[in-house]
């Protein structure tokens, strides 16, 4: 195994592999299935908590017991040198810093935490500390968009020290936090590196894939004499990480992967406006049928979960075999609920009904496209009952394809492309579905 610290990554949904390849994922976190990660020579691989989906509380008890399996697996491994990822959104949505402290009360001590939220294949970049998202090529201070006001992790701040003392509660207050802007990172931190010490909270600019290259160098060398560093970031840093170089298939031949001349089977879960307006645009395409599940009939009566489900597979299977490509999708409208909880509790129903789907698919479909981080994660981890998965690389940026392994029970060695809700243009899924039906391209088994 390298010199080089193992790159551990704790991912609260799947999508965060959206910038590496070939590396593995895990959607179990028993002491095993860790110490497959860690002995697998690629120098990264993720845990897939899926923790986003979660309420704080439980978030804090998963991360825990990953953290706590962790500490035996990396002993088992012998593993002395190892840098901790908290994957989450790069919108600043998710866990934090419920997430980080329990890492830090598991793994650590550590000199630092750093705030990465850069993803730049998504659009998003940091400068003077604040995180902007692009929006038809104009930058926006992310508090400005709809991912601030989402119900469950809303938050007030675009400049990263205010949005750290508001999701503190004034823990860390702004003041307190360690600001890396982009003329220091492109010069050298390498001395302020060595420097941090109590976990310090810091927040690190951003502009393009060679900021965080610049960065990382600094990291990865101060941690080879000892330091140690625990990251709250979005995918871009992991590229500069992790250090793979160019994917073996390149996108728009990615459908070399697939496993059969049979249609493939789209599903749609996330219902950003993002997504809804990639949606209207894949359904405009020749070769796609349209498959809605109105989820209002199952909150209005939970009794009708397996009715749906076979309504829902009878009209896979006749646009199946008419070599149509099924495109499962939930109904747009987002639903009012009393309560966070109840949102959550009704999300895990909607998952249910979708995984129950899923495992109902034909056999020999050539392919899965799953839109949503949470979707995603499902489909790995409840419809596909995976323990781990390869990482083939991206078919567009910030998309991920993954092959399941060739024992599978019904789906062996096939291609599934996990895409996140709020990433590509809105010809994305259009994008991704036209390469994968590429005909002189697939593997006919």
């Amino acid at each position: 195994m390298s010199d080089r610290p193992k790159i551990i990554v704790l991912d609260d949904d799947p999508t965060g592999s959206q910038t590496v390849h070939s590396c593995l994922l895990l959607m179990r976190w028993d002491v095993e299935t860790l110490r497959l990660g860690l002995a697998d020579e690629t120098p990264i691989f993720f845990i897939l908590s899926n923790t986003r989906a979660l309420t704080p509380e439980r978030a804090a008890e998963v991360t825990r017991e990953v953290t706590r399996n962790l500490k035996i697996a990396i002993e088992a491994e012998g593993i002395k040198d190892f840098l901790v990822v908290s994957r989450s959104d790069s919108t600043l949505r998710g866990h934090y810093p419920v997430e980080t402290d329990v890492i830090a009360e598991e793994l650590g001590p550590f000199d630092a935490h750093f705030l990465t939220p850069a993803f730049f294949e998504g659009g998003r970049i940091t400068r003077n500390n604040t995180h902007y998202l692009l929006i038809d090529g104009v930058e926006t201070p992310v508090h400005e968009t709809e991912f601030a006001r989402d119900s469950v992790f809303g938050y007030s701040y675009s400049y990263l020290p205010d949005y750290v003392e508001e999701k503190t509660k004034g823990r860390i207050e702004s003041k307190t936090v360690e600001c890396f802007d982009l003329a220091e990172i492109r010069k050298g931190t390498s001395d302020r590196l060595m420097a941090l010490k109590d976990n310090v909270c810091c927040a690190v600019d951003g502009e393009k894939q060679a900021d965080l290259d610049r960065f990382a160098e600094d990291i990865l060398a101060t941690a080879a004499v000892g330091k140690r560093f625990l990251f709250r970031s979005a995918a871009s840093l992991l590229t500069s990480l992790a250090q793979l170089g160019p994917q073996p298939v390149q996108a728009e031949n990615m459908a070399e992967y697939e496993r059969s001349p049979k249609p493939g089977v789209i599903l749609v879960g996330s219902h950003v406006q993002k997504t809804t307006r990639q949606l209207e645009r894949l359904l405009e395409e020749s070769g796609i049928t349209g498959i809605e599940v109105d989820v209002t009939r199952l909150r209005d009566n939970p009794a009708t979960k397996m009715e749906l489900r076979s309504e829902i597979l009878e009209k896979v299977n006749v646009a199946y075999n008419s070599g149509q490509i099924p495109t499962i999708y939930t109904s747009r409208e987002e639903l009012q609920f009393d309560d966070i909880q109840q949102r959550l509790d009704f999300g895990k129903t909607v998952s249910g009904l979708l995984m129950d789907i899923v495992k109902g698919l034909p056999s020999e479909i050539s392919f899965l496209i799953s839109k949503g981080g949470i979707t995603s994660n499902d489909v790995l981890s409840a419809g596909l009952e995976l323990r781990s998965a390869r990482l083939l690389g991206q078919i567009l940026p910030g998309c991920s394809m993954v092959i399941t392994p060739d024992n599978h029970s019904q789906f062996p060695k096939l291609p599934v492309v996990l895409f996140p809700g709020n990433v590509g243009d809105d010809r994305g899924l259009a994008t991704v579905y036209q390469r994968l039906k590429n005909e002189e391209l697939r593997i006919k088994n």
